[in-house]
């Protein structure tokens, strides 16, 4: 049980991985992105996605054991998100997943999307696996669709100790990002405006409220309130969208700044309560889309230094979808004997 193929599929993005589980070194990774497909529509067409799956998925397995410069024989198992995801996307790889396990003869294991992301911040950048991330941790994953605080406290256990009660993150930064005429995905370009103000918050936005002081996210307020401030600013119309001549660079840098020294406070607010409720926690784990976001990850960093914590961040190419997080999880999922079967089935 050496060898993992592993193949995540959830959403627009298809990702496939061979992770060595004797080494712990990832092999090969190859990812193929639909953004330029989705671009023009603002955000992820469930259809288009799944149909460019259906017809990329065998080329990047190719190109994935031709990288780990291995044929398909030597695979041992095969791991495949199964859960939570477009249905569609999540059929292309499962049904492909057990077509492979089933004519090769290898064992296959169902892996969760969310805890691939959890467990990818034990991934470097060169494919080798850290060995000083300590348990228990904390897990802030933060994405366009998830964005949630886990108590890690080993390889497959772990609990949930906040999520969104609306808009995720990740989501919150590409629907502002639409409000002021830009592209999909909002968030890099969000950070480019907000870092040429050096990042000062103008306009005051709403912080989450902590009843009894219990962790949580909620972020629809968030972007109601950047709604209503570009509507007030005469820079957008509820009916018609953003009124472009009135959008400025000026005006563009100073929300985008505004708003990403909010969502800073927000994580770090909700970092320190769980640190101060949970004290046996030793780290912080960023992981997720939004984690490639230095600005974040600076406040986090300084955040986990404040109350003398560890912090460890996923490497950007293993924040995005991506099939090395699924080998990984497969990986401890072969030690632990969680194996599925060919009954394996897609789950929202």
């Amino acid at each position: 049980m050496a060898l993992i193929l592993g193949i995540e599929t959830s959403c627009d993005d298809t990702g496939i991985a061979v992770y060595d589980n004797t080494q712990k070194k990832l092999l090969s990774s190859m990812l193929f992105s639909q953004i330029k497909s989705h671009e023009i529509y603002g955000g992820v067409v469930p259809e288009i996605a799944s149909r460019s799956q259906l017809e990329k998925i065998e080329p990047i397995l190719s190109a994935a054991l031709a990288q780990a410069g291995i044929g398909f024989n030597a695979i041992d198992i095969i791991a495949v998100t199964h859960k939570p995801g477009l249905v569609g996307s999540l059929l292309v790889g499962v049904c492909f997943a057990k077509g492979l396990a089933w004519g090769g003869n290898k064992k296959i294991i169902g892996i969760d999307h969310i805890e691939g992301h959890m467990f990818s911040s034990f991934l470097n950048d060169d494919g080798t696996t850290k060995t000083d991330l300590p348990f228990p941790h904390l897990c802030l994953t933060a994405s366009g669709g998830h964005t949630s605080l886990y108590h890690i406290k080993e390889f497959g256990n772990f609990s949930p100790i906040a999520e969104t009660l609306d808009d995720a993150a990740g989501e919150a930064f590409d629907k502002v990002a639409k409000m002021m005429g830009f592209g999909y995905p909002g968030g890099a370009l969000i950070e480019k405006m907000a870092a040429e103000v050096d990042f000062e918050d103008f306009f005051k936005y709403p912080r989450t409220k902590h009843p009894n002081h219990e962790p949580m996210f909620s972020f629809s307020g968030l972007k109601t309130a950047v709604l209503y401030s570009l509507v007030k600013l005469g820079a957008y119309d509820l009916h018609n969208g953003p009124i472009l001549e009135n959008m400025t660079p000026e005006l563009i840098r100073k929300v985008s700044s505004s708003l990403l020294v909010c969502v800073g406070d927000i994580f770090c607010q909700n970092v320190k309560l769980t640190f101060k409720k949970y004290p046996e926690i030793k780290a912080l784990t960023f992981v997720g889309g939004v984690a490639c976001n230095k600005y974040l990850r600076a406040r986090l960093q300084e955040a986990c230094a404040q109350q003398g914590k560890q912090f460890f961040f996923a490497p950007p190419r293993f924040c995005m979808d991506n099939g090395a997080m699924i080998a990984f999880v497969g990986g401890y999922k072969a030690e632990q004997e969680k194996f599925s079967d060919l009954h394996l089935d897609v789950l929202k």
